[in-house]
């Protein structure tokens, strides 16, 4: 079906794609933005009523009324009372495609979805498309300044009190605003951190195994990775007579192994930073997600800020695309904080800030969280109970009921690279867990779940146990 000649006005016709996974509003939305760069669409034109043009694409209302309010929001459109929505103007814009007419299914090829078993994606179609539309909506209502006129160094400041009241009730971590320093996602934080924390030469303790590109990253810094062996209480503590400033780690939910670190090793790691005068970085990147229970209490709340410095992100709770996290910063620390953000200047959009504490402060927030914890959840268990059924054989996992991915450790047997090789050749992509690893002695498969539906799993379930058949078969010729 396409969409209705505007008067006076060329129009571009598109049809919506019903077999897209991409949600109808979005594919509106881009053949209105397309039109209105391209000049199809002329400044002050007038677009047909919400009801109409529902009509005639053969959709709701309440997702014309979402695409119209998403453009609002972006600046493409304007609402007038009595004269409906107009085309703003827009300053001269490079289109990175020129889509023939009917052309949706072009720009759908331009975004590639994860490919099963990706580890860390959130399934961007849970996203709250609507309400998050609304919000930016009232933010441009009642203080547009807010979103283009920028602010303190540190970040808006109605988000970092909705930040400080989200880590209070679900991190146990008392915080002033004043404390929380806004970044432009988790690297950002961590960039941010080691740049006030370290100098080139200083040792870091790392996780092993642990997120593969921090090894790169701190080595990027100029510091010299220390490795941090992962037994049954989480990281071991550095050796004796290992020299560190700083240690990053992931307590709450180990990565990529799971797990939380016990009690006694948490306070073990915060005695040894205070009689070494060094500081822990917590990684605090999806411990929102417990399955069983409510979220285990962050390092930084068990030590009140003395030598724990908090980073957390909102990448994998809300949106990929904002690049925004946060850093929780000790008192004593905050002075060199600032200076080093005055010399190296401000990273975050401040854009969205406002949008999200007005999301936050809603409650839309915590209704989408609460949302995709249930889905999550109903995906791990879909994905155990198939690796308890058909994969034994293969090797085994730990259930934490927590996270974003569980491990499928391999028997001796088999190589989890050569399994990724195969795999991969099918579309299927599993991470070697040897990967994670510095020192080596680790096999396994990192199995993302979230980003994927059961109808989307099982198919690829069946072409990775039928990979793990053909190489066990293989080894044992």
């Amino acid at each position: 079906m396409s969409i209705p000649k505007v008067k006076n006005t060329p129009w571009l016709a598109f049809s919506i794609d019903r077999s897209s996974k991409k949600p109808v509003f979005e594919q509106i939305c881009e053949a209105l933005r397309h039109s209105i760069v391209s000049g199809s669409l002329a400044e002050g034109a007038t677009l047909p009523p919400t009801r109409v043009l529902a009509t005639e694409l053969g959709v709701s209302r309440s997702t014309t009324v979402t695409a119209y309010e998403q453009l609002v929001a972006e600046g493409y459109l304007q609402s007038r009372r009595g004269s409906g929505f107009q085309v703003c103007a827009v300053g001269e814009a490079d289109l990175a495609v020129e889509p023939e007419a009917g052309g949706l299914q072009q720009d759908e090829e331009l975004v590639k979805p994860p490919l099963p078993f990706e580890a860390g994606q959130p399934d961007m179609r849970l996203f709250p498309h609507r309400q998050w539309a609304k919000a930016v909506a009232r933010v441009c209502r009642v203080s547009p300044q807010s979103m283009l006129m920028g602010g303190p160094a540190a970040g808006n400041f109605e988000l970092r009190k909705a930040v400080a009241a989200h880590v209070a009730e679900w991190r146990g971590i008392e915080a002033s605003p004043h404390q929380i320093i806004i970044t432009a996602g988790s690297t950002d934080a961590l960039d941010l951190c080691l740049r006030v924390l370290t100098q080139r030469g200083d040792g870091i303790g790392l996780e092993d195994p642990g997120y593969g590109p921090l090894r790169h990253f701190a080595r990027f810094h100029g510091l010299e990775p220390s490795f941090l062996e992962i037994d049954e209480q989480g990281a071991r503590l550095p050796e004796a007579d290992v020299e560190l400033r700083t240690v990053i780690l992931t307590p709450s939910h180990q990565f990529p192994l799971g797990g939380a670190m016990s009690p006694s090793r948490r306070q073990e790691f915060i005695s040894w930073a205070r009689a070494a005068g060094a500081w822990v970085i917590e990684d605090d990147y999806d411990s929102e997600f417990r399955y069983a229970g409510r979220p285990i209490p962050a390092m930084a709340g068990f030590d009140r800020l003395h030598r724990v410095i908090y980073a957390g992100s909102f990448s994998k709770i809300f949106s990929n695309s904002l690049r925004l996290g946060y850093v929780i910063v000790p008192e004593p620390l905050l002075e060199q904080f600032r200076a080093v953000m005055a010399r190296s200047g401000l990273r975050a959009s401040y854009m969205p800030q406002q949008a999200l504490a007005e999301f936050m402060h809603s409650g839309e927030f915590y209704r989408h969280l609460r949302r995709v914890r249930r889905t999550y959840g109903e995906r791990r268990k879909f994905l155990l109970d198939r690796l308890t059924r058909d994969f034994s054989g293969a090797g085994w996992f730990r259930d934490h009921q927590a996270g974003m991915q569980t491990v499928l450790h391999l028997h001796s047997s088999l190589s989890d690279k050569d399994i990724a090789r195969r795999a991969a050749a099918l579309g299927v992509a599993v991470q070697p867990l040897s990967n994670a690893s510095a020192g080596g002695g680790h096999n396994g498969l990192v199995l993302g779940y979230c980003a994927f539906s059961e109808e989307e799993m099982a198919p690829a379930l069946d072409i990775l146990q039928r990979c793990l058949e053909e190489a066990a078969s293989a080894a044992g010729s």
